[in-house]
């Protein structure tokens, strides 16, 4: 089989460091028994740590996100390596790219229609609607007028976003008309969605489908704060839920989901609401591994790896799953960069003495520079991970690294 690999992530040799430090493709595929090659930017060039005479080609180009480059980089490796089975992109930036690449070249796999499924925050209602599972109230933004209308329907506030974007990047919450004519005129209508805001709390789902649709592996865990508040420079964080009637509830709702939108042999990360009435809403999905802390905290209390799983799926082998016999919890916070950027650290403290459950901790060096850009698994104000503790005791544990962590920097 040859296996094309687009990587635009590093892989750290900074031992503080931990982002991405799952995604061993050397380990993952044998490159003797396949034809392994990549596609990086320069930053992905330090995530490929395969021997160099193992890989069959590899290209670098300036930014793999640009159809352009990308697709003359696979264009390259077939003349220099022959057809491609897989094109593999694991970035949520990557997938609609690599889509069209598939498309172009005939080469098997997702094209832009599937990956609409799960890229498309519009599509991906629609289709859910259709089926008979709840969302929120939704409208593409066809027209200034349109979008007015909607909101005049449903009420305010509301939530004008990408209709694909990530990370919560673009999205808004409007709180009256004016503001969203004015947010109407400022934005590309035909790349944004309006739906109502909706009032309960948010949960996110992690885990794995197999080639059948099968669900084996799914974690739910409950925010604290939201990837909104996120985005607002607000604490970010999550813990694992153990086993109750609305855990039980909530993966039979994911496993209706993946089953609607026909999602098979993908890893995904799926967000919900749960309103005041208890009832369970779809937000969103995405076929891929969650960001963040999420996959190390799994691999950690449940000793899987998600890309492990995925990847090896994509090339035909299958992972077996650890056996889990007690109900273990834990849980990660984010406390992002200060909203005046760029700055110079003055103070992160840790925290270690005070939590004996915290696993991992990343704080910035005081003299540091933080400056703007990057997502959750940036270098940010602060980087906590929580194992050990029950659901109750990771809460508390989150919420009194929120309230008390030392920061402190200058504006530069």
């Amino acid at each position: 089989m040859h296996i094309v690999i687009v990587n635009r992530w590093p892989r750290f040799r900074d031992e503080r460091r931990w982002d991405n430090e799952l995604t061993r493709y050397e380990d993952f595929f044998d490159h003797q028994q396949h034809q392994i090659s990549y596609v990086v930017d320069a930053p992905g060039a330090e995530g490929v740590l395969a021997p160099a005479q193992q890989i069959a080609h590899q290209v670098q180009v300036g930014d793999v996100n640009q159809y352009e480059q990308l697709l003359a980089a696979v264009e390259e490796v077939i003349a220099r390596v022959g057809p491609v089975d897989q094109l593999i992109a694991l970035s949520e930036f990557t997938l609609e790219i690599a889509a069209r690449v598939r498309q172009t070249l005939n080469i098997p796999g997702h094209g832009p229609d599937e990956v609409a499924v799960y890229r498309d925050k519009a599509r991906m209602k629609e289709i859910l609607q259709a089926k008979g599972l709840r969302v929120p109230p939704f409208a593409r933004c066809q027209s200034v007028e349109q979008a007015l209308h909607f909101a005049r329907e449903i009420g305010f506030p509301l939530i004008v976003k990408p209709v694909d974007g990530a990370a919560s990047m673009g999205v808004e919450k409007v709180e009256d008309e004016p503001a969203l004519r004015q947010m109407l005129n400022d934005i590309e209508l035909s790349r944004y969605e309006i739906e109502g805001f909706m009032h309960g709390q948010t949960y996110h789902i992690d885990g794995f489908a197999d080639v059948d649709g099968s669900v084996p592996f799914q974690v739910v865990s409950r925010y604290i704060n939201s990837c909104l508040d996120f985005a607002k420079a607000q604490p970010l964080g999550s813990v694992i839920v153990q086993k109750s009637a609305l855990r039980t509830r909530i993966e039979a709702f994911s496993k209706q989901i993946l089953q609607a939108l026909n999602l098979r042999c993908t890893a995904f990360h799926l967000e919900i609401f749960v309103e005041p009435d208890d009832s369970l809403v779809f937000l969103e999905i995405g076929a891929r591994v969650g960001g963040s802390e999420v996959p190390h905290l799994i691999n950690k209390v449940f000793g899987v790896n998600l890309y492990e799983h995925w990847l090896r799926r994509l090339a035909g082998e299958q992972v077996p799953l650890p056996a889990v016999s007690n109900d273990p919890s834990g849980g990660w916070l984010v406390i992002p960069k200060p909203a005046r950027l760029p700055c110079r650290v003055l103070r992160a403290d840790s925290l270690r003495a005070e939590l004996p459950n915290l696993w991992r901790e990343l704080l910035p060096e005081p003299g540091q520079i933080l400056e703007a850009g990057g997502s959750y698994d940036a270098l940010h104000s602060g980087r906590f991970i929580f194992v050990g503790g029950s659901e109750v005791a990771t809460e508390n544990d989150i919420r009194h690294a929120t309230q008390t962590f030392q920061f402190q920097a200058e504006p530069l």
